[in-house]
Protein backbone atom coordinates (compact mmCIF):
# COMPACT_ATOMS: atom_id res chain seq x y z
CA UNK A 1 0.00 0.00 0.00
CA UNK A 2 1.38 3.48 -0.17
CA UNK A 3 0.98 4.44 3.54
CA UNK A 4 1.23 2.40 6.26
CA UNK A 5 -2.13 2.06 8.24
CA UNK A 6 -2.60 4.23 10.95
CA UNK A 7 -3.04 2.47 14.26
CA UNK A 8 -4.05 3.41 17.38
CA UNK A 9 -3.62 0.65 20.60
CA UNK A 10 -5.30 0.30 23.55
CA UNK A 11 -3.96 -1.56 26.05
CA UNK A 12 -4.75 -1.97 30.06
CA UNK A 13 -1.72 -4.49 30.92
CA UNK A 14 1.73 -5.68 30.11
CA UNK A 15 1.60 -4.57 26.12
CA UNK A 16 3.10 -7.87 25.01
CA UNK A 17 1.03 -8.29 22.16
CA UNK A 18 1.68 -4.21 21.24
CA UNK A 19 5.56 -5.79 21.55
CA UNK A 20 4.82 -8.18 19.23
CA UNK A 21 3.24 -5.65 16.90
CA UNK A 22 5.98 -3.01 17.32
CA UNK A 23 8.22 -5.34 16.20
CA UNK A 24 7.01 -7.20 13.08
CA UNK A 25 6.58 -3.30 12.11
CA UNK A 26 10.33 -2.38 12.72
CA UNK A 27 11.10 -5.56 11.17
CA UNK A 28 9.17 -4.64 7.60
CA UNK A 29 6.60 -7.55 7.98
CA UNK A 30 3.79 -5.31 8.66
CA UNK A 31 2.45 -2.26 6.50
CA UNK A 32 1.57 -0.30 9.65
CA UNK A 33 2.55 2.59 11.67
CA UNK A 34 1.91 2.77 15.49
CA UNK A 35 0.24 6.52 15.77
CA UNK A 36 -1.33 6.07 19.39
CA UNK A 37 -0.97 3.50 22.47
CA UNK A 38 -3.66 4.44 25.22
CA UNK A 39 -3.77 3.13 28.40
CA UNK A 40 -6.62 3.12 31.28
CA UNK A 41 -4.10 2.22 33.71
CA UNK A 42 -1.39 4.46 34.30
CA UNK A 43 0.95 1.39 35.52
CA UNK A 44 0.69 -0.75 32.14
CA UNK A 45 4.31 -1.68 30.91
CA UNK A 46 2.46 -1.49 27.89
CA UNK A 47 3.10 2.48 28.34
CA UNK A 48 6.76 1.92 28.60
CA UNK A 49 6.89 -0.49 26.19
CA UNK A 50 5.87 2.46 23.92
CA UNK A 51 8.00 5.00 25.25
CA UNK A 52 10.89 3.05 24.70
CA UNK A 53 10.03 2.73 21.12
CA UNK A 54 9.34 6.39 20.53
CA UNK A 55 5.81 6.02 20.08
CA UNK A 56 3.52 8.76 21.34
CA UNK A 57 1.40 6.98 24.73
CA UNK A 58 -1.67 8.31 26.79
CA UNK A 59 -3.24 7.79 29.93
CA UNK A 60 -6.35 8.04 30.60
CA UNK A 61 -7.81 7.25 33.67
CA UNK A 62 -11.75 5.89 34.09
CA UNK A 63 -11.91 7.62 37.21
CA UNK A 64 -11.14 11.13 35.66
CA UNK A 65 -14.45 10.70 33.50
CA UNK A 66 -18.16 11.26 34.88
CA UNK A 67 -19.80 8.39 32.60
CA UNK A 68 -18.15 5.53 30.06
CA UNK A 69 -19.77 8.03 27.40
CA UNK A 70 -17.50 10.68 28.55
CA UNK A 71 -14.50 8.76 29.04
CA UNK A 72 -15.20 6.67 25.43
CA UNK A 73 -15.55 10.71 23.97
CA UNK A 74 -12.07 11.54 24.82
CA UNK A 75 -10.45 8.14 23.25
CA UNK A 76 -12.55 9.60 20.14
CA UNK A 77 -10.68 12.97 20.28
CA UNK A 78 -7.09 11.66 20.79
CA UNK A 79 -7.43 8.77 18.39
CA UNK A 80 -8.74 10.95 15.69
CA UNK A 81 -6.51 13.75 16.12
CA UNK A 82 -4.05 11.23 14.95
CA UNK A 83 -6.10 9.84 12.40
CA UNK A 84 -6.01 6.49 12.98
CA UNK A 85 -7.17 4.03 10.69
CA UNK A 86 -7.36 1.08 12.90
CA UNK A 87 -8.13 0.82 16.15
CA UNK A 88 -6.57 -2.64 17.90
CA UNK A 89 -7.69 -3.45 21.48
CA UNK A 90 -4.49 -5.07 22.63
CA UNK A 91 -5.54 -6.29 26.40
CA UNK A 92 -7.80 -3.34 26.89
CA UNK A 93 -9.92 -4.32 29.47
CA UNK A 94 -12.45 -2.19 29.05
CA UNK A 95 -16.44 -2.46 27.50
CA UNK A 96 -16.68 -0.28 25.14
CA UNK A 97 -20.02 1.91 24.71
CA UNK A 98 -22.20 2.62 21.71
CA UNK A 99 -20.51 5.87 21.41
CA UNK A 100 -17.17 4.55 20.76
CA UNK A 101 -18.42 2.09 18.74
CA UNK A 102 -20.74 3.99 16.00
CA UNK A 103 -17.57 6.63 15.71
CA UNK A 104 -14.92 3.56 14.27
CA UNK A 105 -17.67 1.53 12.60
CA UNK A 106 -15.75 -2.24 11.70
CA UNK A 107 -12.78 -0.43 12.29
CA UNK A 108 -12.12 -1.60 15.61
CA UNK A 109 -10.50 -5.32 16.36
CA UNK A 110 -9.45 -7.22 19.36
CA UNK A 111 -7.86 -10.63 20.15
CA UNK A 112 -9.26 -12.97 22.48
CA UNK A 113 -7.28 -15.98 24.21
CA UNK A 114 -9.75 -18.90 22.98
CA UNK A 115 -11.76 -20.14 20.16
CA UNK A 116 -15.15 -18.28 19.73
CA UNK A 117 -17.69 -18.51 20.21
CA UNK A 118 -16.64 -20.94 22.94
CA UNK A 119 -14.94 -19.71 26.30
CA UNK A 120 -15.58 -15.30 26.16
CA UNK A 121 -14.88 -13.02 28.73
CA UNK A 122 -11.86 -12.69 31.08
CA UNK A 123 -11.06 -16.24 31.29
CA UNK A 124 -10.13 -17.98 28.15
CA UNK A 125 -7.62 -20.38 29.26
CA UNK A 126 -9.13 -21.22 32.27
CA UNK A 127 -12.23 -21.92 31.13
CA UNK A 128 -10.76 -24.47 28.17
CA UNK A 129 -8.70 -26.27 31.06
CA UNK A 130 -12.34 -26.74 33.36
CA UNK A 131 -14.31 -27.57 30.51
CA UNK A 132 -11.63 -30.28 29.23
CA UNK A 133 -11.66 -29.59 25.89
CA UNK A 134 -8.99 -31.09 23.53
CA UNK A 135 -8.25 -28.40 21.84
CA UNK A 136 -8.20 -24.65 22.32
CA UNK A 137 -6.41 -21.38 20.77
CA UNK A 138 -6.88 -17.41 20.14
CA UNK A 139 -9.28 -15.26 18.33
CA UNK A 140 -9.00 -11.99 16.32
CA UNK A 141 -12.47 -10.29 15.95
CA UNK A 142 -14.64 -7.09 14.89
CA UNK A 143 -15.76 -5.64 18.16
CA UNK A 144 -19.54 -5.17 18.53
CA UNK A 145 -21.38 -4.39 21.60
CA UNK A 146 -21.34 -7.34 22.64
CA UNK A 147 -18.69 -9.27 24.90
CA UNK A 148 -16.59 -11.06 21.94
CA UNK A 149 -19.05 -11.68 19.82
CA UNK A 150 -18.00 -9.94 16.70
CA UNK A 151 -17.40 -11.46 13.30
CA UNK A 152 -14.36 -13.70 13.49
CA UNK A 153 -11.08 -12.51 11.12
CA UNK A 154 -8.35 -15.43 12.03
CA UNK A 155 -7.82 -18.19 14.57
CA UNK A 156 -4.70 -20.28 15.38
CA UNK A 157 -5.69 -23.45 17.02
CA UNK A 158 -3.62 -25.50 19.98
CA UNK A 159 -3.74 -28.21 21.42
CA UNK A 160 -4.86 -28.67 25.04
CA UNK A 161 -2.94 -31.34 27.20
CA UNK A 162 -3.81 -33.68 30.00
CA UNK A 163 -1.19 -32.06 32.06
CA UNK A 164 -1.93 -28.40 30.84
CA UNK A 165 -2.82 -25.57 33.71
CA UNK A 166 -4.40 -22.63 33.03
CA UNK A 167 -0.63 -20.53 32.57
CA UNK A 168 0.98 -23.53 30.24
CA UNK A 169 -2.19 -23.18 28.34
CA UNK A 170 -1.84 -19.12 27.93
CA UNK A 171 1.42 -19.46 27.24
CA UNK A 172 1.08 -21.85 24.28
CA UNK A 173 -1.95 -19.20 23.04
CA UNK A 174 -0.10 -16.29 23.66
CA UNK A 175 2.52 -17.52 21.21
CA UNK A 176 0.03 -17.74 18.60
CA UNK A 177 -1.30 -14.56 19.56
CA UNK A 178 1.83 -12.62 18.78
CA UNK A 179 1.43 -14.18 15.40
CA UNK A 180 -1.98 -13.98 14.03
CA UNK A 181 -2.75 -10.37 15.48
CA UNK A 182 0.05 -9.21 13.21
CA UNK A 183 -1.45 -11.16 10.02
CA UNK A 184 -5.11 -9.62 10.61
CA UNK A 185 -3.17 -6.21 10.84
CA UNK A 186 -2.12 -6.77 7.73
CA UNK A 187 -4.69 -7.73 5.62
CA UNK A 188 -6.54 -4.75 6.88
CA UNK A 189 -3.25 -3.23 5.47
CA UNK A 190 -3.58 -4.62 2.17
CA UNK A 191 -7.23 -4.06 2.01
CA UNK A 192 -7.99 -7.56 1.84
CA UNK A 193 -10.99 -7.71 4.89
CA UNK A 194 -14.08 -7.78 3.38
CA UNK A 195 -17.51 -8.10 5.73
CA UNK A 196 -20.90 -9.65 4.70
CA UNK A 197 -23.16 -9.57 7.70
CA UNK A 198 -21.17 -12.52 10.40
CA UNK A 199 -18.90 -13.65 7.97
CA UNK A 200 -15.43 -12.31 7.03
CA UNK A 201 -13.95 -12.84 3.88
CA UNK A 202 -10.22 -12.37 3.16
CA UNK A 203 -9.63 -12.03 -0.45
CA UNK A 204 -6.79 -13.25 -2.57
CA UNK A 205 -5.91 -15.54 0.45
CA UNK A 206 -4.68 -19.06 0.50
CA UNK A 207 -6.91 -21.35 3.63
CA UNK A 208 -5.45 -23.80 5.53
CA UNK A 209 -4.72 -27.41 3.03
CA UNK A 210 -5.75 -29.14 6.87
CA UNK A 211 -8.45 -31.27 6.74
CA UNK A 212 -8.37 -32.13 10.39
CA UNK A 213 -6.89 -32.14 13.80
CA UNK A 214 -6.84 -34.91 16.41
CA UNK A 215 -6.07 -35.10 19.74
CA UNK A 216 -5.30 -37.63 20.97
CA UNK A 217 -3.92 -38.70 17.97
CA UNK A 218 -6.27 -41.33 15.93
CA UNK A 219 -4.89 -44.69 16.28
CA UNK A 220 -5.49 -46.60 12.91
CA UNK A 221 -8.49 -45.09 12.26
Amino acid sequence: MAHPLKLGVLISGSGSNLQAIIDNIEKGALEASIRIVISNNPDAFGVTRAQKHGLPAAVLKHEDFNTREDYDAELIRLLRSKEVDLVVLAGFMRLLTPVFLKAFPQKIINIHPALLPSFPGIHGPKDACEYGVKFSGCTVHFVDEGIDTGPIIIQSVVPVFSNDTTETLAARILKEEHRIYSQAIQFFAEGKVALFGRKVQIKNIEETPVIALHNPSLAGF
